[in-house]
């Protein structure tokens, strides 16, 4: 998508400097109307400013350099050819200190080339008009992003309309003066907005869709009729088109017309691939009741995996969470406290983008989802007391496995009765046994200080009657903590 940058600074009508009062500025010769524009101004007494040009400038002169015998010669005709040749906008001659009126071979060339010249009168320094050119200049950049930013907002509330699509057009085509079209993969024109444009202009309109889609090209325009033409892809190979045409083109329109562009991607994006529905139809179906085997192939899988994540830095945010999800190409992503949980289909293997650390749980069936986040949880515990980017839950056969479900549960509750009330005392138990008895990396995992630990630990060793550093014990614990 095009980058919607701030919008470059608009140019300053040449009527609006002449109406400053103040600069008592007067036109004498060229060219007159809303159409001569001034980009900057420049001071230049050269015999040939070409080099120091760059286009759209009042070159502002007092003459300096006109020999002192020009006679009838070419002098003021190659002069103004070089200012028109390139680019400049209009000239400004001084009548002090070297000059008291405007030679009048320079007004026949301005005349004759085409180029507008102005007459500066001995009370107004070129400072001076400078300065105004650049206060006319900021001016018409505030109110350009003025503009932009109302539009930014409209086009937003009008993404949130129940008719989403159609009210971007509308609010796009209303901005910008013109008409605005989508055009959908096969190249039909899916909706519109704006004044009707002529015949020849819409079908120009439709063949510059064609080009973005072919060319795999993000933006594209031309110009037929005297009407502006852009297009611009929705999306990387997808095929919508969003189409504009306009009777004029301010500097500010194609940061508006980016935005509506990247509004009507996303909005397009969900409509095609039906994901976006898809997942409202899931929580829909969760909050009336459904059980999660049912709503599962509305998500596109199976067997998943839950991932806890914590960034390296600061605690995240929703921009942060959206990107995660984006890296691990799933959208099923819940932001809570510092840490994110992501629903990811078990065929993707969840890899750590850089900065964030992952615990994964086993792949699992969605009615398991609850004991799969508890499962990451722990993994994410434990990758970062080892300072490790990513841990996964093992779940290969053990031991316990042979013990019957219920007979091993049950045990495991009346071993762990003493300690059961009280869930910072089981979990910190259960970390400390699965670091090894290490007190700083359990301290690191809980987020706890190292002494608190300690203290936690003898109190479940009192409170269970149990010798801690006995390794028949801790293995039993291990097991039983594995059970509920």
């Amino acid at each position: 998508m095009p980058d919607p940058a701030v919008p470059p600074t608009p140019p300053v009508p040449l009527a609006a400097l002449l109406a400053r009062e103040d600069l008592a500025l007067r036109q004498i010769a060229g060219p007159q109307g809303p159409d001569v524009t001034l980009h900057w101004a420049h001071t230049s007494e050269m015999a040939d400013p070409y080099p120091y040009l760059l286009g759209g400038e009042l070159l502002l002169t007092a003459g300096v350099h006109i020999p002192e015998a020009v006679g009838s010669g070419t002098y003021f005709d190659d002069y103004v050819a070089r200012i028109v040749a390139a680019g400049g906008a209009a000239l400004g001659f001084g009548l002090a200190p070297v000059h008291d009126t405007v030679p009048d071979g320079l007004v026949a060339a301005c005349e004759a080339h085409g180029l507008p010249l102005l007459e500066v009168p001995p009370q107004t320094t070129f400072s001076g008009v400078a300065r105004a050119v650049w206060q006319l200049m900021a001016r018409a950049r505030t109110a350009e992003l003025r503009r932009v930013t109302e539009a930014q907002q409209s086009l937003a509330a009008a993404a949130a309309r129940p008719d989403p699509v159609p009210s971007v057009l509308r609010q796009l085509a209303g901005r910008l003066g013109g008409r605005a079209v989508l055009f959908g993969p096969e190249g039909a024109q899916l909706a519109a907005a704006g004044r009707a444009v002529a015949e020849e202009v819409g079908e120009a309109l439709a063949e510059l869709a064609r080009v973005v889609t072919m060319r795999a090209s993000a933006t594209a325009t031309d110009t037929r009729a005297s009407t502006h033409l852009a297009a611009y892809a929705l999306g990387t190979g997808r095929g919508f088109v969003l189409a504009v045409a306009t009777a004029r083109r301010d500097p500010g329109d194609h940061t508006i017309a980016s935005v509506a562009a990247v509004l009507l991607s996303l909005l397009t994006g969900e409509q095609q691939s039906g994901t976006g529905a898809a997942r409202s139809s899931a929580l829909v179906r969760l909050l009336l009741g459904a059980p999660p085997e049912e709503v599962a192939p509305l998500l596109g899988g199976e067997r998943w995996h839950v991932v806890h994540a914590r960034p390296d830095g600061a605690a995240p945010d929703v921009v942060a969470a959206s990107a995660l999800g984006a890296a691990l190409g799933s959208a099923l992503v819940d932001l809570a406290g510092d840490v994110v949980r992501v629903l990811v289909p078990a065929g993707r293997a969840p890899t750590p983008p850089p900065g964030w650390t992952l615990g994964v749980s086993a792949p699992v069936a969605p009615r398991d989802w609850p004991a799969a986040d508890t499962q990451a949880a722990r993994a994410l515990a434990r990758a970062r007391a080892t300072r490790t980017a990513l841990v996964r839950h093992g779940d290969r056969p053990v031991l316990a496995d042979l013990v019957a479900p219920d007979e091993a549960a049950a045990h495991a509750r009346a071993l762990l009765a003493p300690v059961a009330g009280q869930p910072a005392l089981t979990e910190t138990l259960r970390t400390w046994l699965s670091l090894h008895g290490s007190w700083d990396r359990t301290a690191v995992a809980l987020s706890v200080h190292r002494n608190t630990v300690r203290q936690r630990i003898a109190r479940c060793a009192a409170l269970l009657d149990a010798d801690l550093d006995d390794p028949d014990v801790r293995m039993e614990l291990w097991f039983a903590l594995r059970r509920i």
